[in-house]
Parts: C-alpha cells; structure tokens; sequence
C-alpha cells in the first residue's frame, strides 16, 4: 500500500524558513519523479517543483530562488527546504508522485496520482 506522510509544517514569520518531509512507503515501482503542491484556502491546487529519479529539479516561479526540493533515495524521503517565506505562502503543502511512466514536469496535479494528507505553513506578516 502506497503511503506519503508529510511533516514538519507549521507557523512562522515573514523570512523565515521551514523544512517539510515527506516519508514515502510501499511503492510497487521505481518513481520517476516526485513533487510538491500547495493549497490555500479557496483557491486551486498549485505545484510547487519536483524532482527527477536523478535529481534535477523544476519549481514555480513564485518559489524560485527561496525553495529548494531533494530527496534521500536510502531514507525514502522527500524535502522542500523554504527560505524567505512570504504570507503568501500559507498553505497546506501535499507531496505526491505519479504512478509509473509519466512525470508531468508542468505540475499539473491530475497526472499526480499518489498524495499525502499534507502539512500546514502559516507565514505570518
């Protein structure tokens, strides 16, 4: 059984960093990629960047230059380190990873078919 399980939201100030987590367990495949969303409230669902099984990474153009993603192929682990946080970046943050033989490297999140319950970042001003 597939499992993402992110951690490590929460509240902070406006240029402050957070560090996020997400655990990935039971997949059946090698990923081809694996990302990061956000959600705030009452709008759509937004890709944030992704990595490739071999590292290289693509990002929103709002978080470029602030938000780095990696991941710890032996932990299974996958981060988004956010430095300069602004208060518009409150949101819930979700990983997620498709699920064989398509990375769609647009962040289009119906291409995406594995989520985790995601984690809350509150920047405040």
């Amino acid at each position: 059984q597939v499992q993402l399980v992110e951690s490590g939201g929460g509240s902070v100030q406006a240029g402050g960093s957070l560090r996020l987590s997400c655990a990935a367990s039971g997949f059946p495949y090698r990923r081809d990629c694996m990302a990061w969303f956000r959600q705030a409230p009452g709008k759509e669902r937004e890709g944030v960047g992704l990595i490739l099984r071999e590292g290289r990474t693509t990002y929103a153009d709002s978080v470029k230059g602030r938000f780095t993603i990696s991941q710890d192929n032996a932990k299974n682990t996958l981060y988004l380190q956010m430095n300069g946080l602004k208060p518009e970046d409150t949101a819930m943050y979700y990983c997620a990873a498709e699920s064989g033989g398509y990375c769609d490297t647009r962040l289009r999140a119906q291409y995406f078919d594995y989520w985790g319950q995601g984690t809350q970042v509150t920047v405040s001003s």
